[in-house]
């Protein structure tokens, strides 16, 4: 096999485990959630606390993991055939887990805000404790609120980074160890500008709904491979704001 193919198989595994990893550990946080359902009393958070805020953080950070690391794979394997190609030319190289690094550091901090987000909702008495889901009203607003961001300049913006991985690293490009975290870090600014609204739709669909996890997934992916990404992401909104509005909609007529 040749090198490169080599390399990009090692990546590529790297990355694949890493997503697999993340899915079971959620798969297994299901299970067992649905499990405590079968006791009337019993709820998958009953009261909030430090130490149950950990668990939701982790549980956060496992989601990003299994979500955005195949999001990422077209860019990290770009990253690595720059750093093959540094090395056939007796470069100076650095480990490609650094970029990745510093692109899940990112989605770390989205996953503690998110995790708080999920407290304060619970506190206020807006989210179902059982299925980590919002109330129907406010499930539309953020459909609705999705959709309006994937027709927004900051969208666009974000998106042509996150497509273009050559362009991003030549004029992203930084030297060393260090410089590959900035970068890792700047590409997971660029790709939470982009999918952050999205991430937000768990609200709406339910923290622990794996279904509605796979679908973000698959879409977030396919924003960054599919041509004509900017009308692709504007149909998706097109699409999330009339669901979103007959969601309220049903919301006001049932209350």
């Amino acid at each position: 096999m040749p090198a490169l193919d080599r390399g990009r198989l090692v990546v590529g595994a790297s990355l694949v485990g890493m997503a697999a990893l993340g899915w079971a550990y959620l798969l297994h946080h299901a299970a067992a959630s649905h499990a405590s359902m079968h006791d009337a009393a019993a709820s998958l958070l009953p009261h909030w606390n430090v130490e149950v805020y950990g668990l939701a953080a982790s549980m956060w950070t496992a989601m990003m993991i299994a979500m955005m690391v195949p999001a990422a794979t077209p860019m990290v394997l770009a990253f690595a055939q720059v750093q093959r190609q540094r090395r056939a030319r007796r470069h100076r190289v650095v480990p490609v887990m650094l970029f990745v690094a510093g692109y899940l550091a990112v989605w770390t901090v989205f996953s503690l805000a998110a995790a708080a987000g999920q407290w304060g909702l619970h506190e206020m008495g807006l989210l179902s404790s059982a299925v980590g889901r919002v109330e129907p009203l406010l499930g539309g607003s953020l459909l609705i609120a999705a959709g309006a961001f994937q027709w927004s300049s900051i969208k666009d913006a974000c998106l042509t980074k996150c497509r273009t991985p050559l362009t991003f690293l030549a004029t992203e490009w930084r030297e060393g160890k260090r410089g590959a975290f900035v970068m890792g870090l700047r590409h997971g600014i660029f790709c939470a500008g982009c999918c952050w609204a999205l991430m937000l739709l768990m609200f709406a669909g339910g923290v622990m709904n794996l279904l509605w996890m796979a679908g973000l997934t698959a879409y977030m992916l396919a924003e960054k491979l599919v041509p004509r990404a900017r009308t692709f992401a504007r149909s998706a909104g097109t699409v999330l704001i009339a669901a979103g509005a007959a969601l309220a909609m049903t919301a006001v007529v049932s209350a």
